[in-house]
């Protein structure tokens, strides 16, 4: 009996061992997979049916594994096709041996949870009363599809472009969007400077890695395009950098598997060379600072699709950059847009973010969407002291709106809960203790009015106080109640003013 119960327990020991070491090699795996190029995320933080859905599928496709069921190619046409595979993102050989990868699809899924439950604590918002809304009509048209907006500080105007590749400037005293001109795709980026007008052309809108995207050059009636090939641009800075009198384009080139930051120089000849800054898609915004104090100004720029973070971009000697990721995120954050602000004024500039781009592979409303404070230590290292939980948060402004001294926040989600909480969409967060983190959250009664996408501040009633501009964007992009998408599509308000009543 005693010797029957003895190898009873080693035959426990033995399995207990093997379970053990299939764990660490589970473990392994992961790590070595899913976090070669980014950081690697929580499996806690998706619901087990997205990663078995959606994520692992696509997961499988890039370590060259075949599955019937899933066809990355699936509904594009044939260039788009090539060009997927001149990317090298899916292998044609596998990278993974068959047994490796089931044992680390199981460790995913027995680990993920069944769904996600938010640790924030909920918060309570009043509506905006400080701030009255003014509906704006751009056209006659149902519908709105504004891709670029900003307003016009000296003109007291709103630049604004669409999908279909038109530029307006809508003028506020006599409410009429006059046409600057047409263009071959949807408008998302318009710089003006010296007499230098630069037009970005997104080409392909929807995820393709065709590169069709442009920026052209206008100075007076005549319009230059340039020769350089954009992948899904997105956003462009105009700056001198070398200081030579000739201004550098650093373009956000959005791409999709594959893209970059990129910036343009121009040459004797008048043409644009083109120069990497970043190897990697999701580039989003930039903008220009001396972070490092040495009296020349370098890029701080955000991406997101895979490698989510925070770069910037040294310029040591002119036009020479070394790129340094001050912060990383999940690469299921949805990283969307960033602010530069002295937020605790200790003479070092901060970051603000927001995370939550939801219109991907991995939908689900997610707990860790928001905006985050990072606070820097006078050397460019970020820490993260504050977070807001805010569900789809893309846009942010970081302003002193009623001019107490501290920095107030305007928050768009593009998505929100909309069956739930669908006053979200816009939140304005009043800072009454700024040492403390200490804000009161506003929504207002108007949220319904539109898909909020784009925003942009500025004095409209020239009474000495900011206003809010929020424009719309009809096409759905995730599930939204009928009743809200009819009324989008339908209605007849492309954006609106929160005309600060400050003064």
């Amino acid at each position: 009996m005693n010797k029957t119960i003895g190898l009873l327990f080693i035959a426990m020991l033995f399995l207990a061992c093997q379970q053990s070491n299939q764990i660490k090699k589970q473990e392994a795996l992961y790590k070595l997979h899913c976090a070669s190029c980014h950081v690697a995320p929580s499996i806690q933080s998706l619901p087990k049916n997205i990663w078995a859905e959606a994520i692992l599928p696509d997961m499988g496709a890039r370590m060259g594994i075949k599955d019937s069921s899933y066809n990355p190619m699936k509904g594009l046409s044939f260039r788009d096709q090539e060009a997927v595979l001149k990317t090298g993102i899916y292998p044609l050989k596998p990278i993974i041996g068959a047994e490796d990868w089931a044992l680390l699809k199981s460790y995913i899924i027995d680990n993920a949870p069944d769904s996600l439950v938010s640790t924030a604590p909920e918060v309570d918002t009043s509506t905006l009363t400080s701030f009255e809304t003014i509906p704006i009509s751009l056209d006659k048209n149902p519908g709105t599809f504004i891709t670029y907006l900003e307003y016009d500080k000296e003109k007291n105007t709103l630049k604004n472009g669409t999908i279909m590749g038109g530029l307006f400037e809508y003028d506020f005293a006599s409410k009429k969007n006059e046409r600057l001109g047409n263009f071959e795709t949807g408008v998302v980026d318009y710089d003006e400077k010296d007499s230098i007008a630069y037009v970005t052309e997104v080409g392909k809108l929807d995820p393709s890695e065709i590169a069709s995207g442009a920026i052209v050059k206008k100075k007076g009636p005549s319009e230059t395009r340039l020769k350089n090939t954009l992948h899904r641009p997105v956003h462009n800075t105009v700056y001198d950098f070398d200081g030579n009198g000739k201004d550098e384009l650093v373009v956000c080139e959005f791409g999709n598997l594959v893209g970059e930051l990129s910036i343009l120089i121009e040459n004797e000849q008048g043409a644009y060379d083109k120069k990497t800054l970043l190897a990697q898609p999701g580039a989003i915004r930039t903008l220009v600072e001396d972070m490092d104090n040495n009296g020349l100004a370098d890029i701080i720029a955000i991406t997101s699709q895979g490698d989510e973070s925070m770069t910037i971009l040294y310029q040591e000697k002119p036009l020479e950059f070394r790129a340094e990721k001050v912060i990383r995120f999940s690469p299921i954050y949805g990283s969307s847009w960033f602010e530069l602000v002295d937020y605790n004024k200790d003479g070092f500039k901060d970051i603000i973010t927001v995370n939550g781009d939801n219109a991907d592979k991995s939908y689900v409303h997610k707990p860790y969407h928001g905006m985050r404070i990072h606070i820097n230590d006078g050397n460019n290292n970020f820490e993260e002291t504050y977070f807001y939980s805010l569900n789809g948060a893309t846009r942010l402004l970081a302003r002193d709106f009623d001019q107490d001294g501290d920095i107030d926040f305007a928050l768009i989600s593009t998505f929100p809960d909309y069956d739930k909480k669908p006053e979200l969409s816009f939140v304005y967060l009043e800072n009454e203790e700024a040492s403390n983190y200490q804000f009161k959250s506003y929504t207002i009664k108007e949220h319904a009015l539109g898909r909020w996408f784009l925003m942009d501040a500025g004095d409209v009633d020239r009474d000495g106080d900011l206003d809010i501009v929020l424009s719309s964007f009809s096409y759905v992009f995730t599930p939204v109640p009928d009743t809200l998408s009819k009324g989008w599509n339908e209605g007849s308000i492309d954006a609106i003013i929160l005309e600060n009543k400050l003064k």
